[in-house]
This record gives structure tokens, C-alpha cells and sequence, in this order.
């Protein structure tokens, strides 16, 4: 009887999970069969970046209107998606984008597992630092640490710069912000960026260095592409053409830092000071997010939720493959990284399965799975902490089995354990962030763009702290509440 009523409960859980994986899904099947998935990390102006004040979720730069140009040419539909960029090449493997542009350079490396346009436009290394620090040749940095993006072309050519230690960071504002606190000495970063973060920032500097091989920016596809020799002919034409300068003068000529409000910039703050009136304009963007990052955790803790209370009920069980199952899953979710398996889930379901699965769904699947596995410990030691008397007065009285679970042992069970989910919930709400990596827009990764964009770092990190910390309070005092009224009413 045991062993079907277990059934029957996973298979609830089942179909709550295939309704939500559904509904998730839907955007993923709206897009036509002559679409094109453009992956790049909107953290480099001018390549590419959003403007948030003004084009809102939209994002641009000098990369993606050359996308467009050539998609509109050739009669595709262009759809844009960001991550970061160490997750663009792994996205091209894993059938999730059709082409990349990043700012990216065709290393040798690179073209094992990519293949590549011709080169569409070439830029130099700079060498940013604090203002005075005369950091003019390679030569300069030797015994210095060096902030450098993780899989760059400045990545590769810093590595063989004979005494300097390089630093891998995932984003370009990272390096400025390491530079700006001291921690390194300097970041190589290219030209065209490096002059607006030095525009933006006063007290910083930078100088252009000599490549060491053919640097430039192209468009990767994956392996065999078809689109290779299609997208070669039209960048051919919009460089015959002019096209290619055009676009060039229209996003390296013009002061992205200040182009939401040129007339009324404000004069530099102190080094340690903050300045929230450059954020201003992008609070509805940034304010967006608190809904991504609630429908994520709720979904998570719900479906958590239930995948912890069939898995807790397997560890109790009499019949050992489900309780050996119960134990088993639990000690893999609990003793491997989250981030590994939500990259894992993200870039290996594609592969495995062909099905495109979204940022957001790989997020809830990761995060629900994992949740599970600490919930059901949780709720086994609230239930093995009701008397047994209860339990066997249950049995004696005839009451079967589902209906002693679900009236008796675990009413009692949740009421003693509301503190620890409480703590399991906060905890999810602020693990949610780590979603950002894999491109969802919630809290953290919109923040992260309005500083790209701004280039600042503090604030918008400041401001969603905050925000984190009010949800974290209601979510407290919410459990609170419940808990007084379930001591009155026992």
C-alpha cells in the first residue's frame, strides 16, 4: 500500500513540474525557422551594451548593428541574447546561438572549436591604470599583476608577457573596479573601451601597446557552419561600401558615458565617494528584475518544496531502493557546487537532449533539484521528531496511510521545522543571483549592466542590496506571523 501511495504522490509532483516546465517553455517555441541567435556579453561598450535609460532591455552597440545589417541582407530575423563571455563558445557548442560577436578575436585556439568570419574591424591593447602611473610598454608591468577578461585575446596576450601575472575577470567593470581599489596594478583591455571607461573615470589612464599578432574582431559560428560564406560576402560589401567606417564613426566617436544626459554631467566625485543621481534614470530597468528574481525563487521553493517531501518520504521508507535512492540523491546535491550544476544543466541539456532549454527554466530545474535535497532532510527529521505514539495510535485506529501522513504527522512535522524552511527560502531568494551567469535578467546581472553601461560599480550593487535585504526582511517577517498563529492555534 506504502509503495503505491509514493507513486502516487511523485507522480503529483510530476505533473506540477511538467505544467511550470511548460509554461516556462512557451517563449522558446515562438521564434520562426528563419531566426538567428546572436550570443554576446552586453558588458563592452560600444560594442555591445544596453542603455537602459533609453532603449530599456533593448541591447546595442557597434556589434549588433552590424548583425542587423548583415541578417536583414541575407532575409533573417535577428534575436539577441546575452551572458557573459567566458559562456559564449560553450553556447555556439551547445546549439544554443546560431553567431557570436563579442569584440572577439579568432585565436588559433579558438578556431578548434569554432570557425570564423573574415575579420570585420581591428583594435589595439591599452594598458588602463591609475592616472600617473606611466604604464607606456609590456615592459612596464613585469612582477605586477594584471586584470585581463577571462577567455580574451588580452587574456592570451598577456600570459606571454615574460614577469607579469595575469588576473582572469569576468567582466570589463571588474577590472576597472580592481584597479581602482589597488588590488592590481593595471588592466590590458582594447582601445576603443579603454577610452570610455577612461572618459568616464578621470583618475584613471591608459596607453595604447603594440600587438604581438593579428588582432581584430570576428563573427564565430559553430563548426561547419553554413553561414560562414553568406555573412563573408555581405561584411564584404559593407566594407567596399563604407558601411563598416560608418557604423565605426557612429559608435567609437560618441561619449557613451554621457550620452543619457551630456549638457547636465556631473563634476568627478571623490575616489571613495558615490554618486546614486547616475543611476537614476535606470531604476524602472534595474527595478525590473525584482520581478524576474521573485517568479525564479517561488517556482524554485514550491517545486522544492514538493521534491523534498517525496524525497524525505523515501528515506523513511521500509523499502530499501527508495531509501537508498533518497540518500543518494541527497549526498550528490549536497557535496557538488550549485553554480556547476546549474552551468551543467544549462549548456549540457541542449546536447544531450536537443531540446533548447532557457536560461530561466535551467535556473528553476537546477535550483529545485538542488533545494530538494536539503529540504527533505529537514522535513525527515521533523517527521522521525513526532512521537511515535502518534503514529501507532494512527495505525491501531485503521487510518491509511496517505491521510496519517498528510492530517496528522506532517501538520505536526512543518510546524516544528517552519523556522529551518524559512532559513532554506531566504537562502534561496539570495542564491538566486547566481542565475546571472547563465544570462537571466533578475537583480544582480541587471545591475551589473547598468554599471557597464555607467561605468560605475558601487552603486547599482549598493542599490540591489538594498532591495535584497527589504525582501529577505518581508520574507521574516511574513514567517513570523505564521508561526505565532500556528503556536496560538495549537
Amino acid at each position: 500500500m506504502k509503495p503505491l501511495k509514493l507513486l502516487k504522490l511523485q507522480s503529483v509532483l510530476a505533473g506540477a513540474i511538467a505544467i511550470a516546465f511548460c509554461l516556462i517553455a512557451l517563449s522558446s517555441y515562438a521564434q520562426g525557422k528563419k531566426t538567428l541567435t546572436l550570443a554576446t556579453s552586453p558588458d563592452y561598450p560600444p560594442y555591445e551594451y544596453k542603455d537602459t535609460a533609453v532603449s530599456g532591455n533593448e541591447i546595442i552597440g557597434f556589434d549588433i548593428d552590424i548583425a542587423k545589417y548583415i541578417t536583414q541582407e541575407l532575409g533573417y530575423e535577428l534575436k539577441v541574447i546575452g551572458m557573459d563571455f567566458n559562456g559564449l563558445i560553450p553556447a555556439l557548442q551547445a546549439g544554443r546561438a546560431d553567431l557570436v560577436m563579442a569584440g572577439m578575436t579568432p585565436t588559433a585556439e579558438r578556431k578548434k572549436n569554432v570557425d570564423f568570419s573574415d575579420l570585420y574591424y581591428e583594435a589595439k591593447n591599452t594598458i588602463v591604470a591609475n592616472k600617473g602611473s606611466n604604464f607606456t610598454k609590456a615592459e612596464d608591468l613585469v612582477a605586477k599583476k594584471v586584470g585581463v577578461q577571462l577567455g580574451s585575446i588580452q587574456q592570451e596576450a598577456v600570459k606571454k608577457m615574460t614577469g607579469v601575472q595575469a588576473i582572469p575577470l569576468n567582466k570589463i567593470p571588474d577590472i576597472i573596479q580592481e584597479i581602482k581599489s589597488n588590488r592590481i596594478a593595471a588592466g590590458v583591455i582594447e582601445d576603443t573601451v579603454a577610452a570610455g571607461y577612461a572618459a568616464a573615470n578621470p583618475d584613471l589612464e591608459f596607453n595604447t601597446i603594440p600587438n604581438t599578432e593579428e588582432s581584430g574582431s570576428a563573427i564565430a559560428f559553430p563548426k561547419n557552419s553554413k553561414l560562414v560564406p553568406e555573412f563573408n560576402r555581405v561584411l564584404k560589401q559593407m566594407k567596399d561600401s563604407g558601411k563598416i567606417k560608418e557604423l565605426a564613426t557612429k559608435w567609437f566617436s560618441r561619449p557613451i558615458a554621457q550620452e543619457t544626459d551630456p549638457a547636465n554631467t556631473p563634476a568627478p566625485s571623490p575616489k571613495l565617494g558615490l554618486d546614486f543621481g547616475k543611476i537614476g534614470p535606470n531604476l524602472p530597468y534595474i527595478l525590473g528584475g525584482i520581478g524576474v528574481t521573485l517568479t525564479f525563487t517561488l517556482l524554485s521553493a514550491f517545486l522544492g518544496f514538493l521534491w523534498g517531501i517525496v524525497l524525505s518520504l523515501f528515506k523513511i521508507s521500509s523499502i530499501k531502493p527508495l531509501a537508498w535512492f533518497g540518500n543518494a540523491y541527497t549526498s550528490i546535491f549536497r557535496g557538488t557546487p550549485l553554480i556547476l550544476q546549474l552551468t551543467l544543466v544549462y549548456f549540457a541539456t541542449p546536447q544531450l537532449t536537443g531540446y533548447n532549454i532557457s536560461a530561466l527554466q535551467a535556473g528553476v530545474i537546477t535550483f529545485f533539484l538542488n533545494s530538494g535535497a536539503y529540504i527533505s532532510e529537514t522535513i525527515r527529521a521533523g517527521i522521525q521528531a513526532v512521537d511515535k505514539g502518534q503514529k501507532e495510535a494512527a495505525e491501531s485506529l485503521g487510518v491509511p496511510y496517505k491521510q496519517m501522513m498528510g492530517d496528522i504527522i506532517l501538520p505536526q512535522a512543518l510546524k516544528n521545522i517552519l523556522p529551518a524552511l524559512v532559513n532554506e527560502s531566504i537562502a534561496l531568494l539570495k542564491d538566486s543571483a547566481l542565475v546571472s551567469v547563465i544570462g537571466v535578467e533578475d537583480l544582480l546581472r541587471r545591475a551589473t549592466i547598468v554599471g557597464a553601461e555607467k561605468y560605475i560599480y558601487f552603486e547599482p550593487l549598493i542599490f540591489v542590496g538594498a532591495i535584497y535585504y527589504l525582501m529577505v526582511l518581508s520574507l521574516t517577517w511574513g514567517a513570523n506571523v505564521l508561526e505565532r498563529r500556528l503556536q496560538t492555534s495549537s
